[in-house]
């Protein structure tokens, strides 16, 4: 008895021990030149490494496909079992990475509370911000006028169902007026938790309302997948794993319509719901990847509901069956998206604006709308930046376009 009682002590001491030393190690180290320290106590690990965005991509090939992956950097161990690593001067954004020890990949940093999921991948993240009105400063919580984030469910007649939606109120709408809408579309595998978790929209908002580069606004984020209610554990289904499009253990049950199809039902509920302003002139639509197809879809079906269209990194394509042609050829060759684009730039729109990386395996696609508006003379913004298709790209581009709307 008295043996046993000890060796549980014993065991209890070990991993208290163990708590208490990976407890005590800081990670990541935000340093003042700019550089960033990770430290991990691992005392019996052969090889650790850091993998994040911070660091040079890898090419990867997967599909027949090539994707930038995030780089791998080796930590090197220390005394008493703590690993490190310190990388170059970052500049100022907000930063995800995980660790990989001895083979197993994507262990979180125990140092770290701070962590986000995409689709089924859950990473790290840290800001690095050097100045006041950087980029990171952007994303971080600041001393400002605070909007709120509130989980709102609505029904959706076209859908057939109750779904839900994220909803941001900028700081003051509590006390009375009326207010422009944003509608802001996630992309494959996301829902609505997406674009307030991973893409920090409502820091960006509040931080650029403040400083009086945005307008007060609502910005509205639905779940952009027409046969799911909310995101994964947080409806019916139950706690299933999401995936990217047909992946994952998720619902297989076909739609009854699309995004787009029924996206009047979330206007129709938003402007019944909120004191918003209920014209054209104070509506925009725009998302990444899935969600930039569906805003492309949006601005064709109803040409005068928004005043502004942003296409971020956006997966285009058009009705029909014509698939299997190069995109190029299906937007000159389908008539029913000829009369749609005609109508939609004969409406004016205010601003159609497109945003997507130099290295996004999506690049061509948007080359090839881009071409196609210039043959037309259709009046559009274009702007190119570095990387490919990730949260980076997205969330700068959600700064540039929240500052050009509603002016």
């Amino acid at each position: 008895m008295t043996l046993t009682l000890a060796v549980v002590c014993c065991l209890g001491v070990q991993a208290q021990e163990r708590l208490f030393n990976s407890a005590s190690v800081q990670s990541p180290v935000v340093n003042a030149d700019g550089t960033v320290t990770f430290n991990l106590y691992a005392p019996k690990a052969i090889k650790v490494e850091v993998t994040g965005d911070f660091l040079p991509p890898q090419k990867i090939e997967a599909g027949g496909r090539s994707y930038e992956g995030p780089g791998v950097a080796q930590l090197k161990e220390g005394r008493n079992g703590v690993w490190s690593y310190t990388t170059e001067k970052l500049d100022p954004e907000m930063y995800s990475y995980t660790f990989n020890i001895d083979g197993m990949t994507g262990v979180k940093d125990p140092a770290n509370i701070y962590v986000n999921r995409d689709i089924v991948s859950f990473t790290n993240i840290f800001i690095v911000s050097k100045e006041k009105g950087d980029r990171g400063d952007l994303y971080r919580v600041n001393e400002v006028p605070h909007g709120n984030l509130s989980k709102v469910w609505y029904n959706s007649p076209t859908l057939k169902m109750q779904r839900r939606m994220t909803v941001y109120t900028p700081a003051g709408y509590d006390k009375g007026g009326k207010y422009p809408v944003l509608y802001l579309l996630h992309g494959a595998g996301g829902d609505e938790n997406a674009w307030s978790e991973l893409g920090r929209t409502a820091q960006i908002l509040d931080n650029l309302i403040a400083t009086g580069k945005a307008k007060p606004m609502i910005v509205v984020m639905p779940n952009g997948n027409p046969n799911c209610q909310a995101a994964p554990g947080e409806w019916s289904w139950g706690m299933y794993t999401p995936g990217f499009r047909n992946s994952g253990n998720g619902p297989t049950t076909p739609a009854v319509a699309s995004i787009p199809e029924s996206f009047m039902d979330i206007v129709n509920y938003v402007d019944a719901n909120y004191r918003t302003l209920k014209d054209r002139a104070h509506r925009a639509v725009c998302g990444l990847s899935m969600g930039g197809g569906h805003t492309f879809s949006i601005s064709l079906l109803y040409p005068t509901k928004f005043d502004y269209y942003g296409l971020f990194s956006a997966g285009l394509h058009i009705g029909g069956n014509n698939g299997n042609q190069p995109f190029a050829e299906q937007l000159r060759n389908n008539q029913e998206f000829g009369q749609q684009a005609a109508r939609l730039f004969g409406s004016k729109p205010k601003l159609y604006w497109m945003g997507m990386g130099k290295t996004d395996f999506l690049y061509q696609s948007t080359v090839d709308l881009r071409n196609y508006f210039d043959s037309k003379g259709y009046k559009y913004e274009y702007v190119e930046t570095e990387g490919g298709h990730i949260w980076r790209n997205w969330r700068i581009y959600l700064t540039m376009f929240a500052q050009k709307i509603f002016k």
